[in-house]
């Protein structure tokens, strides 16, 4: 065991930690997070992140079977395989689908989805790897779902104060995510719209505890800026659009809002996140070459110099794996299109673009978290420099029939898309592992197990779905006319189709690129904003990410950055009586306290959340609706409203069992904001003449 700033398995340990066992359950535990993560993403839209759930079912299950010697390593392993499954789920039904709302495939192809799968999952895996010394050691990036599964495996280990703590938070997460996402007693977001001077205003929080966890483990200044970035989108945007060229006539003005957010501000997020993503990796080149090359020397030398935290799998084997990867990508494309020229350029074309986006789902996914990582909009970025790749070459230069150009464009935007989104869960992964002492290259052959596994399942899962449910109503609707073209009387009912958002989103832009109708505009607007913030020294992706999301999921995540900060903030005015100047090392001890406490709870939050997520998709799956079997009515936004305050209040009250006794928050929150007050003012008065 180390102390607090070291790893809690050191490096000169030598633990069990890919065992047999492990690979046993983490496979199982893979292919049901796998499909109930495709389940789920399919019929809301999006995913649950599967680490926390799988460290905790992990240790149940080891413990609950009486294994002897089970080690915190070996239950890293199992949430790291099993994790990996649910982001490949989502980099696949974002994109896959959109095959069928096409038209493309009228069922789903179990051949190709595994060729989609493996490719795009095994090339987001070693790029990060090359990355992994960069961002994890070396940046240090906050990966809060990666510290708060952390916190739970070392909690798990630990027992005592911190494991009876940290369960409490877990059973409260899982109560209040069931009571409002299973039973629905109350809104899972709150919103409203007005009339405002010719335009609308909305305002609007999504009632999430997770959110709010996240927002107190990434700190104030992260989550401030992704609120700012929902407030020009939602607040400032949105309303302008719809000042100058009309609302849409849905007669709702939240739905209205959503609906131009969707179909055109939420594009402006997708250019800031191009560019930000482009500029963040450029300021970052030197220190990527050195990483690089640090990286590729370890890889040449004795591993035995090198301690057993810092043993990748060799870089110069993952580069070459790399080349193998993109060669068979190019066979796979020119087996799909028939055209040897746009199959290499496509293959090219994406082990580029696939090092940059795997590249920038690993940072973003460090700043919020794999759950709030917007694959979809990078998916929706990769679309639009592949509709660009694939006009160029396959209509200028070869006349590919419409058709032919479609099936290019998905097939190379479905692999970078997975590549993106397994990208984003393997850094948590390996962030985990870097603060429980986990050795990189073990863990990094269970991620490699854990996309192979989920490969496998996701094709007959899809499969599954389409034939019980069909996949979009798109899809449905076409079933449907070629089954009463064949005759038969016996049609699906849409109603139940699953809805697919983002496969029907990424087939309308496909659809209306080769149709001469995309929304350039507003990627350009959104390059512009990237390039301003650029010149005013803001984190551009931080702003970008938070264009991209709804505003409502930017409240919570700012309210948890709020309450981290008056509460590290008040901890030091207590033991220093001031908050100018610099801290003192009591009142820096005491600070780290609060925070180790925060994190704690939150990953307890977290993690009840994401279960009762799974739990919810097994329930769907099954068909059954708790709140309809029990009869069970909704709150009105007041009242859910207060039932989230009161869950919000204990967040609070348990973090803030760590902070000294002296005091109180209400006076802190009060000296804290004045002091606030007092430096806005200060910066606004111009600088004085010496």
């Amino acid at each position: 065991m180390a102390d607090a700033d070291s790893p809690w398995v050191l490096p000169e340990e030598d633990v069990a930690e890919l065992t047999v066992r492990v690979v046993i359950i983490g496979v199982i535990l893979g292919a049901v997070m796998t499909a109930a993560n495709a389940y789920l993403g399919l019929y809301v839209g999006m995913t649950v992140s599967a680490s926390i759930p799988a460290a905790v079912m992990s240790m149940l299950i080891l413990r609950g079977f009486k294994f002897k010697d089970v080690t915190i390593l070996e239950n890293n392993s199992v949430q790291t395989m099993a994790s990996a499954g649910e982001s490949l789920a989502a980099g696949i039904i974002f994109t896959v689908p959109a095959l069928l709302v096409l038209g493309i495939w009228t069922e789903i192809m179990w051949l190709e989805t595994l060729v989609i799968a493996v490719l795009g999952g095994l090339l987001g895996t070693m790029f990060t790897i090359a990355l992994r010394r960069l961002f994890i050691v070396e940046e240090a990036l906050p990966y809060p779902e990666g510290v708060a599964c952390r916190e739970v495996l070392v909690a798990g280990e630990k027992g005592g104060s911190g494991l009876i703590a940290i369960m409490y938070a877990l059973g409260i997460g899982a109560i209040y995510g069931w009571f409002v996402k299973g039973f629905r007693v109350t809104h899972q977001h709150v919103e409203g719209g007005i009339h405002f001077m010719g335009t609308r205003l909305y305002a609007g929080a999504e009632l999430s505890l997770a959110l709010l966890s996240v927002g107190f483990i990434v700190g104030l200044r992260i989550a401030s800026f992704i609120f700012l970035g929902g407030v020009i989108g939602f607040g400032i945007l949105v309303p302008l659009y719809g000042l100058i060229n009309g609302w849409p006539g849905s007669g709702n003005i939240v739905d209205d809002f959503y609906l131009v957010w969707s179909n055109q501000i939420r594009y402006v997020g997708v250019g800031a996140m191009v560019v930000g993503g482009i500029y963040t990796l450029w300021t970052m080149k030197d220190t990527i070459f050195v990483g690089l090359s640090k990286a590729l020397n370890a890889s040449k030398s004795d591993n035995s110099e090198l301690l057993r935290t810092e043993k990748d799998l060799p870089l110069d084997k993952v580069m070459m794996f790399c080349m193998f990867l993109v060669a068979m990508t190019f066979l796979f494309y020119w087996y799909a299109t028939g055209e040897i020229i746009l199959a290499l350029a496509g293959a090219l074309f994406l082990g580029v673009v696939s090092f940059f986006f795997a590249a920038v789902a690993g940072y973003i996914a460090g700043v919020v978290g794999s759950s709030n990582s917007p694959v979809s909009g990078m998916t929706i970025a990769t679309l639009l420099f592949t509709i660009g790749l694939v006009w160029i070459v396959g209509d200028l230069i070869l006349r590919m029939e419409t058709r032919d150009l479609m099936i290019a464009t998905m097939f190379i935007a479905a692999i970078v898309a997975t590549s993106a989104a397994i990208a984003g869960d393997v850094m948590q992964d390996l962030k985990t592992g870097h603060m429980v002492g986990a050795t990189p290259y073990r863990q990094q052959i269970a991620e490699i197990i854990g996309v192979l596994v989920g490969a496998i399942v996701i094709g007959p899962v899809l499969s599954l779905l389409h034939q019980a449910f069909q996949i979009t109503k798109t899809a449905c609707a076409d079933t449907n006319q070629r089954i009463v073209a064949e005759g038969s009387d016996v049609v699906y009912n849409c109603d139940d189709a699953l809805l697919a958002p983002q496969a029907e989103l990424i087939g309308a832009i496909v659809q209306g690129a080769f149709g001469g109708d995309l929304n350039l505009q507003m990627v350009i607007l959104g390059a512009i904003i990237a390039v301003i913030l650029i010149r005013l020294k803001m984190p551009v992706m931080s702003v970008a990410i938070g264009i991209y999301l709804p505003l409502a999921l930017s409240v919570p995540i700012m309210l948890g950055g709020v309450v981290s900060h008056v509460m590290l903030n008040g901890t030091r005015l207590r033991i220093d009586g001031t908050l100018e100047g610099a801290a003192s090392a009591e009142a820096e001890k005491a600070v780290a306290e609060v925070q180790d406490r925060g994190v704690l709870i939150g990953a307890g939050f977290i993690a009840g959340e994401s279960l009762m997520g799974v739990l919810l998709a097994i329930f769907i799956v099954a068909n059954i609706n708790p709140a309809e079997a029990l009869g069970i009515g909704t709150l009105g936004n007041s009242l859910s409203l207060l039932f989230y305050g009161w869950f919000v209040a204990v967040f609070i009250t348990l973090a803030a069992q760590a902070m000294p006794k002296e005091g109180h928050l209400m006076t802190d929150t009060i000296a804290i904001t004045a002091k606030a007050g007092r430096d806005l003012v200060k910066s606004l008065q111009p600088p004085r003449n010496k």
